[in-house]
C-alpha cells in the first residue's frame, strides 16, 4: 500500500440508543412495506381467523358439557362433534394460507430491502468504503436484514395477533366469570412492567451483540482474502488468537444477553401458571358452591389456556423485536449515508465548450499553445478527518499540471507524495478540497458520473479482479466492447495468455483472480483499461509485477495508445518515466503536503533536478546514459 493513501479504519460505533424511540427505527420500515400492504393484511387477517377460530372450541366445549352431557341428550353430541371438526378444518386452512402468503411477502420485503442496500453501497464513495470494515457491511447484508425478515413475516404478525386474542379472550373472561376474569386482568398488569422494565437492557444487549458479530466477520473475511500472506509469514497462530479474542468476547455478549431473555422468559411462563392455578381453585370452589356450572369453569380454564402460548411467546416475540429494530437501525446507518461525490445533474454538456483564460496552458508548463485535455488547477487536497488520523493534513497543496490531448505525463516523487492520490481526483474517487480538475475546460464535479468514468479509464497497481469470467473482468467497464477490441487490448496488455486457459475467456478467474499470477492479474487490469481506446488514461504503475521481458513488449504496444490519448502515469519504476512525453516532479511544498517542483522532459529534469536523479537512482542506465 501506498504511503500517500488513505490508512487503513477502525470504524467508530454509532451509539446504540438512538434518539427515534425504541422502535423507530422498525417504523421506518414501512416504506419497504407499503408494496406488499395487501398481503401483509392478508397475513394478518388469516393468522387472526386461526387464532379466533380456536377461541370458538372452548364455547362449543361449554355447550357440550352443559347440554347433552348434563342432560344426557346424546343426539346432539354428533352436531357439535361435526362443529368441532370444521373448526378444526377451518383452523388448518386459515394457518396453510398464512404461511403461503408469508413466503411471498416477508421474502420479497428482505429483496427489496437488500437490493436497495447494495445499490446504495456502490453508489456510496470511496472515503465511505474506507472508513468501514467490509465484515460490518456484509454483517448487514445479510444476518441483519434476515432478522428483519423474521420479524415482518412472523414476529410482528403474532405481536397484532396475541394482542387482538389477549383483548378478545379478556372481554370473554369477564363476561363468562367477572370475578375471574377481572383477577387475570389485575394479574397480567405487573408481567407488562417487567417485560418494558428489561426491554430498554435487553435492547443495548442485542445491539452490542450484532456489532461484534461484524467485528468476527472481519476478521473471518480478512484472513480468507489474506490466507497466502498468513501462510507466507507464519502468522496462523497470531491471528488466531486474535480471532479468538473477539470469539470470545462475542460469546461473553451472547451469554448475557442469553441470561437477560432466561430471567424474562422465566417470568413470563412463571405467571401465567400461578394466575391458572388461582383461577382452578376459586373456579373449583364456585362450582362446589353452585355458583359456577361444570361447563363454565371448563370453558373459562379452556379460553384461558389459549392464552398461556401467547404469553409466553411475548418473550420471543419481544427479543425478535428488539433483534429486529436494532437490524434495521444498523442497516439505515449506511442507507442515511450520504455519498460526498454525487454527478452533476446537467451531465457533461454543462459548460462542455467552458474553457477560460486561466485554463489555457502558458509555455512555462511545457505543453505549448494546445488546448489542454485535462487541467489540474491550484488543487488542494486533504483526506477527510475520519480517513486520516493526522487530523486533515493537506496531501496536495496547489498542484497546478495542464495536460493536452493526446500528451503523456509521468508522475514522479517519492512514496508518500500524493501521486496515486492526484491520479484519483480525475475519475472523481476522491474530490479536491480545494482548486479544481477540468477535463476539456470542464470541472468534473459538473460532469455525470456516468460520462467522467465513461472517458476516464484507469489501471491500479493493486489489480482488482472479480469471481467472473475473464472476459467479463475484460468488458467491466466497456461492456459493449466488441471481440476485435477485445483481442486489441490483449495484444496491447501482452495478456493472450488468456487463451491458453481451460476455457478461454470463459474461464473464471477465481476471488480476486487469485488463480491467476501477480503479472497475469495487472496486464488484465491493464488490458481493461485500454480496451475501447479511452480519451482519457490513468495508470498507476501499471507494470510493476512484471518481468523484464514482458515489460518491454507491454511498453512497446502501451506507446501506441498513449499516442492517440490523454495519458497519466504514476511511474515508481524509471522505465515507465520512459512512455511519457513530459514528467512532472513532486515533492514539498513549503505551506505543508505536495505539489509539482519540476515540470519538463526525462533529459531536461535529469540534467537539471538533483532529487530526480537521486530517485532515478536505482536505474543506473537511464541516469549514466542520459537517456
Amino acid at each position: 500500500m501506498h504511503a500517500d493513501r488513505p490508512p487503513p479504519m477502525v470504524l467508530s460505533m454509532p451509539p446504540t440508543s438512538p434518539s427515534g424511540g425504541s422502535f423507530a427505527s422498525l417504523w421506518r420500515l414501512k416504506t419497504y412495506v407499503r408494496p406488499y400492504r395487501w398481503q401483509m393484511l392478508l397475513m394478518f387477517a388469516v393468522a387472526l381467523g386461526g387464532t379466533l377460530v380456536g377461541v370458538a372450541v372452548p364455547l362449543l366445549t361449554k355447550a357440550v358439557v352443559d347440554g347433552p352431557l348434563r342432560h344426557g341428550e346424546r343426539g346432539e353430541l354428533w352436531q357439535l362433534g361435526l362443529y368441532a371438526l370444521l373448526f378444526g378444518l377451518a383452523e388448518a386452512v386459515l394457518i396453510l394460507a398464512r404461511r403461503l402468503t408469508l413466503a411471498t411477502t416477508a421474502l420479497g420485503i428482505e429483496k427489496d430491502l437488500r437490493d436497495q442496500l447494495y445499490a446504495h453501497l456502490q453508489r456510496l464513495d470511496v472515503g465511505f468504503h474506507d472508513s468501514w470494515q467490509s465484515g460490518q457491511l456484509v454483517a448487514r447484508m445479510t444476518s441483519d436484514i434476515s432478522a428483519i425478515r423474521r420479524f415482518l413475516g412472523f414476529a410482528l404478525i403474532f405481536l397484532v395477533v396475541n394482542s387482538v386474542t389477549f383483548a378478545v379472550v379478556g372481554v370473554l373472561l369477564i363476561v363468562i366469570h367477572p370475578l375471574l376474569g377481572g383477577l387475570v386482568v389485575v394479574l397480567s398488569l405487573p408481567l407488562s412492567y417487567v417485560i418494558f422494565k428489561y426491554e430498554r437492557v435487553y435492547r443495548r444487549q442485542i445491539r452490542a451483540v450484532q456489532d461484534q458479530q461484524g467485528e468476527v466477520a472481519t476478521d473471518v473475511e480478512e484472513s480468507a482474502l489474506g490466507i497466502r500472506a498468513v501462510k507466507a509469514f507464519g502468522r496462523a497462530g497470531f491471528l488466531t488468537e486474535r480471532y479468538l479474542a473477539k470469539s470470545r468476547e462475542l460469546r461473553g455478549l451472547q451469554l448475557t444477553q442469553i441470561k437477560t431473555l432466561a430471567e424474562i422468559w422465566a417470568l413470563i411462563i412463571a405467571q401465567p401458571q400461578a394466575v391458572l392455578a388461582l383461577v382452578v381453585l376459586g373456579g373449583g370452589a364456585a362450582v362446589a358452591d353452585g355458583t359456577l356450572t361444570l361447563g363454565t369453569l371448563i370453558a373459562f380454564i379452556s379460553l384461558y389456556l389459549l392464552l398461556i402460548w401467547p404469553i409466553e411467546s411475548m418473550g420471543w416475540l419481544l427479543a425478535a423485536s428488539q433483534e429486529a429494530n436494532t437490524a434495521a437501525e444498523r442497516v439505515f446507518e449506511v442507507l442515511d449515508a450520504r455519498p460526498r461525490i454525487r454527478g452533476s445533474s446537467h451531465g457533461h454538456a454543462a459548460g462542455q465548450a467552458r474553457v477560460t483564460e486561466r485554463t489555457r496552458p502558458d509555455a512555462a508548463d511545457g505543453a505549448g499553445d494546445a488546448e489542454p485535455r485535462l487541467v489540474f488547477e491550484h488543487v488542494d487536497f486533504s483526506y477527510p478527518v475520519a480517513l486520516d488520523r493526522s487530523s486533515g493534513t493537506p496531501i496536495l497543496t496547489d498542484v497546478n499540471l495542464r495536460l493536452a490531448a493526446g500528451e503523456t505525463v509521468a508522475l514522479v516523487g517519492p512514496t508518500g507524495c500524493g501521486k496515486t492520490t492526484l491520479t484519483a481526483l480525475v475519475p472523481r474517487l476522491y474530490d479536491v478540497t480545494g482548486g479544481r480538475v477540468l477535463l476539456d475546460g470542464t470541472d468534473v464535479r459538473e460532469m455525470s458520473l456516468t460520462g467522467l468514468r465513461a472517458r476516464v479509464a484507469c489501471a491500479f497497481e493493486d489489480p482488482t479482479l472479480f469471481s467472473a469470467s475473464v472476459r467479463e473482468n475484460l468488458v467491466l467497464g466497456r461492456p459493449e466492447a466488441s471481440a476485435a477490441q477485445v483481442e486489441e487490448a490483449l495484444r496491447i496488455a501482452q495478456a493472450q495468455f488468456v487463451h491458453d486457459l481451460p476455457w478461454g475467456l470463459d474461464t473464471r478467474v477465481g476471488e480476486q483472480g487469485l488463480s491467476l499470477s501477480g503479472g497475469q492479474r495487472q496486464r488484465l487490469a491493464l488490458a481493461r483499461a485500454v480496451l475501447g481506446r479511452p480519451p482519457v488514461l490513468v495508470l498507476d504503475d501499471p507494470l510493476s509485477a512484471l518481468d523484464v521481458h514482458t515489460e518491454g513488449l507491454v511498453e512497446q504496444a502501451l506507446r501506441a495508445v498513449l499516442a492517440e490519448t490523454t495519458g497519466l502515469v504514476v511511474a515508481h519504476r524509471a522505465s515507465t518515466v520512459l512512455l511519457a512525453d513530459r514528467v512532472a516532479l513532486l515533492g514539498p511544498h513549503p505551506s505543508g503536503g505536495h505539489t509539482v517542483t519540476a515540470l519538463g522532459t526525462h533529459h531536461e529534469l535529469l540534467t537539471a533536478e538533483p532529487a530526480y536523479r537521486d530517485l532515478l537512482s536505482q536505474s543506473s542506465d537511464l541516469v549514466e546514459e542520459g537517456v
